[in-house]
């Protein structure tokens, strides 16, 4: 599994993360990108785990995606199946399984405090997380998606699955965004990546 993961994450945590990931029944798939999440875990009825993760994160957003996804195998095994997916006990198991890896031989030092703040209490999510998601996305191959706090009020948009908005006003932390089909109002997080309609 080391040759595997080894293209898609920052090359000194490969020993770690090869110690992490050694389970006689966990299978780790790399997939093509998906626009709603960038990794996932299951239990397999057979017994066995899986966690998959997307090919196209850059290697800091992968490696936080493989090992939120390993907690939940490790919060699985030492807690059961009564426990919520990203409550308390999973909580405590990603920055357990964190810690090792926030330091400036894996980890960019302008990451690190955002890191440090947001493994305080760990969401869901690390898109949740505008500070850290914006930070992580400098990361990335360049697009042409433009982020969704830089849309003038009034542009016409659309996000990933064809659906067209016009930007509206700013609430205290979100967009409010109508789509021209149907009227309805939707509020987007201000790190969303749309794409301006000319």
């Amino acid at each position: 599994m080391q040759e595997q993961l080894q293209k898609y994450i920052p090359p000194k945590a490969l020993a770690q993360i090869s110690e992490l990931v050694q389970h006689e029944n966990l299978v780790v798939k790399i997939k093509q990108e998906r626009k709603t999440r960038h990794g996932d875990y299951r239990c397999l009825p057979n017994g066995k785990h899986e966690i998959t993760i997307n090919s196209n994160l850059n290697s800091y957003r992968f490696l936080i995606t493989l090992i939120h996804e390993v907690a939940h195998l490790e919060a699985f095994k030492t807690y059961g199946r009564a426990i919520k997916p990203h409550g308390k006990e999973w909580k405590y198991t990603f920055q357990h399984l964190m810690l090792p890896f926030l330091n400036p031989e894996i980890f960019p030092v302008d990451l690190l405090p955002l890191l440090a703040r947001h493994f305080k209490n760990p969401k869901a999510s690390s898109d949740t997380d505008v500070n850290l998601s914006l930070a992580l996305k400098q990361y990335d191959e360049p697009n042409d998606k433009t982020y969704i706090f830089e849309v003038p009020q009034g542009s016409v948009f659309k996000i990933y699955n064809g659906k067209i908005f016009q930007m509206g006003t700013q609430r205290v932390k979100r967009f409010e965004c109508i789509e021209v089909k149907t009227g309805r109002v939707y509020l987007f997080n201000p790190n969303a990546e749309v794409e301006l309609i000319k």
